[in-house]
């Protein structure tokens, strides 16, 4: 049977865009109907598909069951259309790219995931966001329209993008002009309640912000980063305004912070991502304190209350679950959650790892 559905996929994808692997197989479409012609050979040989992008989030969450088949989305690749307002943008066009071809028309795609080499089918899969989500929302709220073909080979069509199964193909995004000015205020913060009561303070007033990120390593010598963009003449008396509000510490700055749209962990730590609401920001600080036993790496839009916390590495996955249990129980009357974003593969297989959908 594998050479008759390699021969199969070859003939889909072309000479060179197929091969075996192991597992099963790999194929790389370049178009959507590739893509349907792909699944419904799936559907008919009983094969299990996964996607991949860049594959930049692909250790996120819980691992799928073994794929037999892994389509690569690296053909689906361009700007499909552009009118001004919106951008159909094909699943395997990395945001950088994007974002470079819509430049030189004075244009920008609202989205800034932190994963390098993102794709625009990895970014709505798992609804990926980085310091933009303040101002604009996360991918699935953005999103005009998502084409996916389903697990039966079926072209689908969505305006209201909640995640799903299937392959994306391409997605209808909004584009606006690139900003003509911005600007970084950056304030120093040292304690989950100092971050939480300038967060607070900022987030109320009419500054129009286009992110709030906080930094806050476990050794307290963190930061607050708030991001301005408009006319130079707004930025400019906006940011002096913010920096007098904020104090004499701090700083204006036309770059980001170094750590600025970075994750603060890699392939090999294990991550907790932590939604809250900006007013309990100082709580989640020291729950989570509490709960490891020390403090620990946070970083992330504390504007839109998304965080990520890194865990001490020698933590066993019973213990790893005692803490996510805990966690749970006191954001739960706060209305906030907690979920394992990654871990390496030794303990994810052992510990209770987020689900795609936890992530809409």
């Amino acid at each position: 049977m594998s050479g008759s559905v390699l021969a199969e996929l070859v003939e889909i994808c072309g000479p060179g865009s197929a091969r075996a692997a192991s597992p099963g197989w790999v194929a790389a479409p370049a178009t959507p109907g590739s893509v349907a012609a792909l699944l419904h050979l799936a559907a008919g040989h009983g094969l299990r598909v996964r996607a991949r992008g860049s594959g930049s989030k692909f250790h996120w969450g819980a691992s799928p069951q073994s794929h037999d088949l892994l389509i690569d989305t690296v053909r689906l690749d361009g700007l499909w259309g552009h009118d001004g307002s919106t951008a159909v943008l094909a699943a395997g066009t990395s945001v950088t790219a994007a974002q470079a071809a819509l430049a030189r028309h004075g244009k920008r795609l609202t989205l800034d995931p932190p994963s390098p080499g993102a794709t625009v089918g990895g970014v709505l899969a798992l609804n990926e966001a980085g310091p933009l989500r303040h101002r604009f929302g996360p991918p699935a709220g953005q999103a005009l329209r998502v084409d996916l073909v389903d697990v039966s080979g079926q072209p689908v069509a969505t305006d209201s993008w909640e995640g799903g199964s299937g392959v994306i193909t391409s997605a209808l995004l909004p584009v606006e002009d690139l900003p003509e000015a911005r600007r970084w205020v950056v304030r120093p913060v040292t304690t989950p309640t100092e971050a939480g009561e300038v967060v607070n303070e900022v987030v109320a007033q009419e500054f129009a912000l286009s992110g709030v990120e906080m930094d806050l390593p476990g050794s307290g010598a963190g930061a607050l980063a708030l991001l301005l963009e408009g006319s130079a003449a707004w930025v400019a008396v906006s940011a002096g305004r913010l920096a007098r509000q904020l104090g004499p510490r701090a700083l204006i700055r036309d770059t980001a912070p170094a750590w600025w749209g970075q994750y603060p962990f890699d392939r090999s730590d294990v991550v907790l991502r932590l939604r809250v609401r900006s007013r309990d920001l100082h709580a989640m600080g020291y729950v989570l304190r509490d709960a490891v036993g020390e403090s620990v790496d946070v970083r992330g839009s504390a504007g839109a209350g998304v965080v990520h916390a890194v865990l001490p590495g020698r933590l066993s996955a019973a213990r790893i679950g005692d803490i996510v249990v805990g966690l749970k129980q006191v954001l739960l009357a706060r209305r906030g959650q907690v979920m394992v974003l990654s871990a390496p593969p030794e303990l994810a297989t052992e510990i209770e790892m987020a689900r795609p959908q936890d992530l809409f």
